[in-house]
Order: C-alpha cells, then structure tokens, then sequence
C-alpha cells in the first residue's frame, strides 16, 4: 500500500529546519520524501493524507524506559512493587500509553518482574497488543547486601561466574540489554552515590559475556568510578553520571562513537515538583535531586560540545512522574541544558534511533515509517510534545495507530 503525507512541513530529524514537502510511504518504509509540487501531485497512492500544513517527524525513541514502573497518566498506583499479574497488566498498559504519546521505540532500563519485557516485546511484534519497538530488559541487577539501594534482584549469586550466569540466562529468555546497577542511590540511602556495588572482575566477565552473546549493556553509574567500570566493561548506554568529574568526562569522549548517554532529567524535575501527603518522606529525593540537576547543568552541555550522544529519558513511571509524561525531558534538554528544541527533538528521534540499532529516527527514504503528524511546530516551542491531543498522525512501520482520517462509523 502507498500512502502520500502531503501538505506538511517535515522535520526529518536531523536537527535542521523544518521544511515543506511531502512523503511518501510505501509498506512499512518510507519510499520518498518530495518537495517539488509536481512530483507530488503526480505519485500514484492508495491513500492520501492532507496534514493540513502540520509537521511530520519521526517517532520519538525514550531511552530509559521502565514499562514495569506502574504509574501512568491513565492510572497512578501508589506502590512501587506490584503483583505479578498487575505488574502484567500495568506493563502491556504502558507501553500503550508510551505509543499514544508519540514514542515509537523504547530502550529498556531494566523491569520490576523477570520475563514480562521480552514477552511484551514478542507481542507486541506478533501484533497481539499495541506498543512501541521495545529492546527489552530483564530484573535490574544489583548486588546483595546493599539494602536500601537496590532496584532489582541478584539471583545468580556473586562473582565472576555468577555474572556469566546472568547474561547467559538473559540471552536464553529473549532479553536485549541488561541493566546492571553499578553505583548506590542517594534517593533512597543518602551518601551511597559514591558506592561501587560490583567488583572488577564482576563488571569484566559480565562485559565479556554480553559481547559473546550479542546483548548490549545499560548501567546505572553515578560516580567517576563506577563510570569507568561500564566503560571497560562495554556498556551501550550510560544513566546519570552526575558526579563525572574531568577524567571520566574524558573517558566517556573518548568512546563517544560506542556510547550513549542518557542523564534522566525527568525524574529530578518531578521529584521537586512533587507534593507528598505527610507520611511519604521524599526529603532525600528532593535533595538528591536538587543536587544532580545542578550538577547536570554543567555536565551535560560539555558532554555535548565534545560530541557525546545525550539522549532524553528520565526514569518515569513513578506516582510523581507516571508513564506518558516522557516528552517532558525535551522541555528540560532546552531549560536545563541549553539545547534548541530542534536539538531536543533530534536526541528524542535521530539519535535514539541509532541507540535502537534500527533504521528510525528519521524521515528518510528507505527507513522505516515510524512517523508522527503533529499539529503545530515543535521546532519552535517543544512543549506541544506533551500534549497527546496534538499528535494527530502516529503510524509505526506505515500501519496507523492513530488516523488523522475520519474513521468509518460502525453499528
């Protein structure tokens, strides 16, 4: 089938301007992208979609999603570990509410329950429930005998064999990226952003293991340390990274082509802006998050001078920052760290297509139609992002999860 897009401007992800033109969607690729009036008056398409001067742009791509954190903006749960059969539920449930905000592909940062994201991937792919691309993960591993920190299990024990055991368990359950927890978290134990919860050796055979296996590595690291050891040990894709000083600012430019960087802005901003009933006691997390954005503002504008890929993604799925507020990292990108919005917009899709290994992230001919209609110009004010209502498009390798079309009446 062939679907003309036409009437638009287009921001093609790239960062640049937006520009007028149409596309042209052929399958599940995108065939053609137009700009002269008459070739596009003469393509011959099935269906063809007036966007009624709105801007077409890729799908966005969340970089640190956790689908098993429950909360969304469709139902806010007011505990952090939930049933396995609502944990279940709250999982197909947002990765739903993910695509009908306008992310496309989500890089997993790590889940609550064991097996419930390479499932939801598998249906998601057999088309047996709605959701974006998702590399999934498994339990956020972090080691025992660090109470108050941990975000997962260890189940495999410790010690080098134990973290090939790890890996070598995930690649049997379908994962694509684990999730190791390298440093502690002031949020929930305050001072212990400085712990290093792994062993050398530890990081290195777990390394070592995912190259052999072909799965890639997200970690949570917050210490020049701990920045280090995920480094060495191959790590795709770096969390936070607060206290990097020089010498690990170095190092991660000088794997800046192997990595990504994703500081999670969302969840500080949230946690300031949250008003707790009296018996939630959130004062660490404010203070922890008071001081990481402050950090951040200096950090991540020298990452990116120095050509780090900075990615939006900030830990949602709290009560205080539910799942489908995730378009709010592109407001804290420009507001925190100077970027422009068509900056911002080009982490949120070109970039994080490349993280995904996938051709998306940009309307281009030959990738694939994961693309957004949205009725405005996010180039100019990136708030409109957060609004679903103005996402009039979403279509996801050229099948529609949200017509712009009048749809037919049924009785």
């Amino acid at each position: 089938m062939r679907q003309l897009i036409r009437n638009i401007m287009i921001f093609d992800g790239t960062g640049g301007a937006s520009v007028s033109g149409a596309v042209l969607v052929e399958g599940d690729h995108i065939a053609a992208v137009l700009h002269d009036d008459a070739a596009i008056d003469a393509v011959d398409a099935d269906i063809v979609i007036d966007g009624q001067g709105g801007t077409v742009m890729p799908g966005m791509v969340d970089a640190h999603t956790h689908l098993t954190w429950g909360s969304s903006v469709e139902k806010i749960y007011h505990q952090f570990i939930l049933p396995p059969d609502e944990l279940k539920v709250a999982a197909w449930r947002n990765a739903r509410v993910l695509l009908d905000h306008g992310f496309t592909s989500l890089y997993s940062a790590g889940a609550l329950g064991d097996q419930i994201e390479p499932e939801l991937a598998r249906a998601i792919d057999a088309g047996e429930t709605p959701g974006p691309r998702l590399v999934p993960s498994t339990l956020e591993r972090s080691p025992e005998g660090e109470e108050g920190v941990e975000t997962g299990d260890v189940f495999n024990g410790r010690g080098p064999d134990a973290m090939r055991a790890f890996v070598a368990y995930c690649a049997a359950e379908g994962v694509k990226s684990l999730k190791l927890v390298i440093s502690g978290e002031d949020a929930l134990k305050p001072g212990s952003s400085g712990d290093i919860l792994y062993t050398d050796d530890e990081m290195a055979a777990a390394g070592e293991a995912a190259r052999d296996a072909g799965l890639w590595i997200a970690t949570h690291a917050y210490s020049p340390r701990a920045i280090q050891l995920a480094l060495e040990a191959g790590a795709r894709i770096l969390y936070h990274c607060s206290f990097a000083d020089d010498a690990a600012i170095d190092a991660m430019v000088a794997k800046k082509d192997e990595i990504f960087y994703a500081p999670g802005p969302g969840v500080s901003v949230a946690a300031l802006e949250a008003s707790p009933p009296p018996h939630i006691d959130m004062s660490s997390m404010k203070a922890s998050a008071a001081e990481r954005l402050e950090l951040e503002k200096r950090l991540v504008p020298r990452l990116k001078a120095r050509g780090v890929r900075i990615l939006p993604g900030g830990d949602y799925g709290f009560p205080f920052n539910p799942n489908g507020r995730n378009a709010r990292d592109l407001e804290h990108f420009v507001t925190y760290y100077g970027f422009t919005p068509a900056e911002a917009l080009s982490a949120a899709t070109m970039l994080g297509g490349q993280l995904m290994g996938l051709d998306v992230g940009q309307v281009k001919p030959g990738y694939l139609a994961d693309l957004l209609l949205i009725d405005g110009d996010p180039t100019q004010d990136v708030r409109i992002m957060q609004d679903a209502s103005a996402i009039k498009m979403i279509m996801l390798g050229g099948r529609m999860h949200k017509s712009p079309l009048a749809q037919p009446v049924t009785a």
